[in-house]
């Protein structure tokens, strides 16, 4: 099996080429699969090769092994996540960029070999830096000992940033230089009734905030909705993205380049779902401008958010186009197309996350006795707000949905930055021919997990377990109470902003001074 070239690079820690007494020394970390090594072939470096007899491993606990000792009947296991620095016996090299070609033979896959550029850097400046353990990082001794470089470097005494219940090592892959803590108020809203295809009863609803009157207006509005016989919700599509662009010497190249991914996605999809088993690729959109070719690479990613699971996927699909596709002159893997952690216009037409729509008929007799509204005063506030938000250039006409969305992504442990995606909700509301209140929310780009991710951390696993979204298969549950809860915070805000409520309520409950 070969493996392309630009993937096997990423065996090598740029940065890490230095001199050492009686040679040269770089380190590799196995950042693709497990594998066992039959054979060290060579290292070369700027055209000068160095055999097997020239060459040492050197391990994290101590051990050094001759590249000599390594062969089909002795081979050596090189798990995933493993690292080792290769110690090649030969003079000093000097400052400067350096050429570095590797050649090893692996079970499975046979001679393989790549090359990169890295450089001997100056002599490193001396700063400040914050304590690290390089054997386990979560250790209470770790975690002390940064306390107290903050408290001396700061002078300020940590009181409650420390105040955690949960081992530290399950933050292991959330958190680098885990000090402590951010102690978020948790409110709970609800029981919001949801008549979903994936979540279907009552649900209570965590909001982790510090915005007065949020889990107030939200209770409000749940009240509200399930009067009115709960929120129906349902996940239209399902689309993960990432976006290289490949750089052409003409647009015609840009072209023929395009028609050419159209003839090959086959190819395409196997490389790139060949890195994990769940990311799965649905297809590609070419958008052509200038000599660049912006693809968009659509994915499913089970029950993930997924972005850097289609991240490895794409490089592995680039890596696969680049071989065979000759006029490529450069590219890069993200180019900003797939607008991560950014609000865009494309995100709304085609989706990222989930798209999710929220609906529900509020009769007359709710919003007159109990939100103190008139359903022909919502439908013609809409309409005005909805002209409002156009005349101002946003690109979504929701009152507030990233409130709902941002106190349920901090309490389930969701990646708070996709917010800029998640939070365009787009309404519609009308006055149905009986009087009542029809209003829908569709948030087109949902980026939400149950699995993965933050949503293992302690609280955020709590969190998780009340609505019953935690774990395999629960993602389009989840997706569809973080729709509902969000239609239930339009029907609150749009009714206490038309029955003149908003102000007031906000000096009842909002004021901490």
């Amino acid at each position: 099996m070969k493996i392309p070239g630009l993937l096997l690079r990423q065996l090598y820690t740029f940065g890490s080429l230095e001199n050492v007494p009686g040679g040269v020394r770089f380190g590799l970390k196995n950042r693709l699969s497990d594998v066992r090594l039959r054979r060290i072939v060579s290292v070369e470096m700027d055209g000068g090769e160095f055999g097997a007899d020239r060459l040492a491993l050197e391990f994290e606990d101590g051990r050094t092994l001759a590249a000599t000792e390594i062969s089909s009947e002795a081979p050596l296991d090189f798990p995933l996540r493993k690292t080792v620095t290769v110690r090649c016996r030969r003079e000093a090299l000097t400052k400067g960029k350096h050429k570095i070609a590797i050649t090893f033979e692996a079970e499975s896959f046979g001679k393989l070999s790549f090359a990169v550029e890295d450089s001997i850097a100056e002599e490193k400046v001396a700063r400040v830096k914050i304590p690290y353990d390089k054997e386990d990082d979560y250790t209470e001794s770790a975690i002390r000992a940064r306390r107290e470089f903050v408290e001396h470097l700061s002078g300020v005494k940590l009181e409650h940033v420390d105040k955690y219940s949960f081992d530290a090592h399950e933050a292991k892959g959330n958190c680098e230089n885990f000090t402590g803590v951010a102690q978020i108020p948790i409110g709970f809203a609800g029981p919001l009734r949801i008549n979903g295809e994936h979540a279907s009863g009552e649900f209570l609803i965590p909001l982790a905030t510090t915005e007065g009157t949020l889990v107030a207006s939200y209770n409000r509005g749940i009240k509200a909705i399930n009067m009115s016989g709960g929120a129906t919700c349902t996940v239209v599509d399902d689309c993960m993205q990432r976006a290289p662009v490949f750089i052409f010497d003409s647009a015609r190249d840009a072209r023929d380049f395009r028609d050419w991914v159209r003839d090959n996605i086959a190819g395409i999809r196997d490389a790139a779902e060949a890195t994990s088993s769940v990311a799965k690729l649905r297809d590609v959109d070419a958008y052509l401008t200038n000599r660049f070719a912006y693809l968009r690479f659509n994915y499913t990613t089970g029950d993930a958010a997924g972005q850097n699971m289609v991240g490895r996927a794409t490089f592995a699909a680039c890596s696969w186009v680049v071989e065979r596709f000759p006029r490529i002159r450069r590219f890069y893997l993200e180019s900003n197309f797939a607008t991560d952690k950014k609000a865009s216009q494309v995100n709304i037409q085609r989706t990222r996350g989930k798209r999710v729509i929220a609906e529900a008929t509020v009769p007359r007799h709710v919003l007159t006795e109990h939100m103190r509204v008139e359903p022909e005063s919502l439908a013609a506030h809409y309409g005005v707000a909805t002209l409002g938000a156009f005349f101002s250039g946003a690109n979504n006409n929701g009152a507030h949905s990233p409130n709902a969305i941002t106190a349920m992504f901090i309490a389930t442990g969701q990646d708070v930055a996709n917010v800029s995606e998640s939070s365009a909700g787009l309404v519609y509301a009308e006055l149905t021919p009986s009087g009542d209140f029809y209003m829908s929310l569709t948030i087109p780009s949902l980026i939400v997990a149950s699995y993965g991710g933050g949503t293992g951390l302690p609280t955020q696993r709590e969190c998780l377990e009340i609505m019953g979204c935690r774990g395999r298969g629960k993602v389009a549950k989840l997706a569809e109470i973080v729709a509902g809860v969000a239609l239930a915070g339009e029907l609150s805000l749009a009714s206490a902003i038309s029955s003149l409520d908003w102000v007031s309520s906000h000096e009842k409950y909002g004021r901490n001074r």
